[in-house]
C-alpha cells in the first residue's frame, strides 16, 4: 500500500493523491459536509489483482475476444457495458447499459474501451463521469477533435487515461488490461513504457529471457493526443519501490521522449533508464504507422532523440534486438 502524500480539491471533491498518482476520494457535499465514504486503490502502478475492471463495448467482437483473454489471464473483470443489453450475462459476467450502473453494481475502478472510433471519446467521458479512475482506450482512429474534447475533460478530473490507440497495461501475474499476449510478460523489477505495441512485447520477451522481468508495462499509444505521456509513465515508475530500472521505447515525431529525458536528468537519474527510438530510417515529413509518428522538425528525428536521451544519462541502444542485453548489463552493474 502506497502512502498518500498530498490533497487536491477538484470541483466538490477532495482527492488524496498517492505517490504513484492513483487516488482515494473524500466526497464533499456543497456545504462541505463530508460524506463518510473513502476509496483507496493505490497498491501498484495503475493496475493489479485488486483492480475491478469493466469492458466498454463488452459484447462486440473485439470486446468479447479480448475480455475472454483477460479473464483467462486471471484479470478481475467484473462486468461490461453495452447500451441496450443491460441485464444480460456475457462471458459469465453481468452486462450494463451504462458505466454508471456498472460502477454502482460492481464497484469497478478501471475500464477498458473497445468502442468504435465515432463513439470512443464519449465512452471515455462517460467513464470519467461514472468515477472510473484508470481508463484504457484501445480504440484506434478516434478523430483528433474528439480527443481534444475528451482529453480536456479527463484533465479536469482525478483519473488517468491510457491511450487511445494503445495495447493497454499489464502487471504480470496480476492483471492484463489490454490486448497484449500475456504469456510474454514475466514478473520482475523493470518498468516498461512504450509508444509501440509490438516493441512492448518484444522488449518484455527479451527482458524475461535474460532472467529479469516486468513490474508493469504501459503502452501509451502513438496518437498525437494521448492521456498519459512518456514522462507521466516515467514518474510512476520512479515513484514505485518495486521498479528498479526502466525501459523507455519511443519513436519519431513529437517531443515526449526528450521531455522525459530532461526530467529524468533534472531529477537526479534516480533509476537507470534504457532507451530505444524507432524510425531511424524514416524519411522526413512522411507519417510512419502511428498518426503521431511524423518528423516535423530537426528534433523529431530518431537521431536527434537518441542524442538527447544519451545527453541526459539514458542508456541508448541502436536496435530493438539489443534491449534485453543492455537491460541485463545495466542492472548487473548497479
Amino acid at each position: 500500500m502506497k502512502m498518500f502524500t498530498s490533497l487536491k480539491r477538484i470541483g466538490d471533491e477532495l482527492h488524496l493523491i498517492s505517490e504513484n498518482n492513483l487516488f482515494g476520494n473524500l466526497f464533499f457535499l456543497p456545504n462541505d459536509r463530508i460524506i463518510p465514504f473513502i476509496t483507496f486503490i493505490a497498491m501498484s502502478v495503475l493496475v493489479n489483482k485488486h483492480s475491478r475492471i469493466i469492458v466498454q463495448g463488452f459484447t462486440g467482437k473485439e470486446g468479447s475476444f479480448h475480455a475472454e483473454q483477460m479473464i483467462a489471464y486471471g484479470t478481475n473483470v467484473v462486468g461490461g457495458v453495452t447500451p441496450g443489453k443491460g441485464g444480460q450475462t456475457h462471458l459469465d459476467r453481468p452486462v450494463f447499459n451504462t458505466v454508471e450502473a456498472a460502477v454502482k453494481s460492481t464497484g469497478a475502478d478501471t475500464s477498458i474501451i473497445f468502442v468504435p472510433p465515432a463513439y470512443a471519446a464519449d465512452a471515455i467521458i462517460e467513464a470519467v463521469q461514472a468515477g472510473i479512475k484508470v481508463i484504457v482506450a484501445i480504440t484506434e482512429g478516434i478523430p483528433v477533435q474528439d480527443m481534444v474534447r475528451a482529453k480536456a475533460y479527463v484533465d479536469q478530473h482525478a483519473c488517468r487515461l491510457i491511450g487511445p490507440n494503445c495495447p493497454g497495461i499489464i502487471t504480470p501475474d496480476e492483471a492484463k488490461v489490454g490486448i497484449m499476449p500475456g504469456f510474454v510478460f514475466k514478473r520482475g523489477p523493470i518498468g516498461l513504457v512504450s509508444k509501440s505495441g509490438t516493441l512492448t512485447y518484444e522488449a518484455a520477451d527479451q527482458i524475461a529471457k535474460v532472467g529479469l522481468g516486468i513490474t508493469t508495462a504501459i503502452g501509451i499509444g502513438g496518437d498525437p493526443i494521448i492521456g498519459t505521456t512518456t514522462l507521466d509513465a516515467i514518474e510512476l515508475f520512479m515513484n514505485d519501490p518495486e521498479t528498479k530500472g526502466i525501459v523507455m521505447i519511443g519513436e519519431i515525431g513529437g517531443s515526449l521522449e526528450a521531455e522525459a529525458a530532461r526530467w529524468i536528468k533534472a531529477n537526479g537519474n534516480k533509476k537507470p533508464v534504457i532507451g530505444f527510438i524507432a524510425g531511424q530510417t524514416a524519411p522526413k515529413g512522411r507519417k510512419m504507422g502511428h498518426a503521431g509518428a511524423i518528423v516535423g522538425s530537426a528534433d523529431d528525428t530518431a537521431e536527434a532523440k537518441m542524442r538527447i536521451l544519451a545527453e541526459n544519462g539514458i542508456h541508448v541502444v541502436n536496435s530493438p534486438a539489443q534491449i534485453g542485453a543492455k537491460v541485463k548489463e545495466v542492472m548487473d552493474n548497479l
